[in-house]
């Protein structure tokens, strides 16, 4: 399983408006030019977030696109599955698998562990856990500093 530049844009999208007022609407063109994501890209990312529940897009002159919950209420893997779908790192783990040796596969069992162990961290993972991460990372100035700075 890999996620797809959609799936990061829409989680880097996503930070962008968290950080923002929840009470205004933000334009497509100010988080695209923010996070360096081509805006016809974003506006297809965006759309599926919006059919999915988690952002709300509005039309006219305050228009934009706002957050439909907090960022507390906010999983990765809510986003991640709203742009790429299930999650499945291999195909036997679908809801229809259609592999003849499913029955007797040991390799199922280790791929259904480690899948779910992937479901529940970025299901435990919220946009505002996302955004204090982010925060913790531009006072650092690296990936590497920020690993390994405590978090409470």
């Amino acid at each position: 399983m890999q996620i797809t530049k959609a799936g990061e844009y829409g989680v880097r999208g996503l930070i962008n408006l968290a950080r923002r007022s929840s009470e205004r609407a933000v334009m497509i063109e100010d988080v695209s030019r923010e996070e360096n994501i081509p805006r016809s890209f974003l506006g297809k990312i965006f759309q599926s977030l919006v059919r999915a529940g988690i952002i709300r897009s509005n039309r006219g002159a305050r228009g934009g696109f706002i957050l439909m919950r907090r960022p507390e209420e906010i999983s990765v893997l809510d986003i991640i599955e709203a742009i790429e779908g299930k999650i499945a790192l291999q195909r036997c783990l679908l809801e229809a698998p259609d592999c003849r040796l499913l029955s007797g596969c040991a390799f199922w069992m280790v791929l259904h562990e480690a899948q779910v162990q992937v479901r529940k961290v970025f299901a435990r993972t919220t946009l505002a856990d996302l955004l204090q991460k982010q925060a913790i990372l531009n006072a650092a100035g690296s990936p590497i500093a920020a690993a390994q700075t405590p978090t409470t």
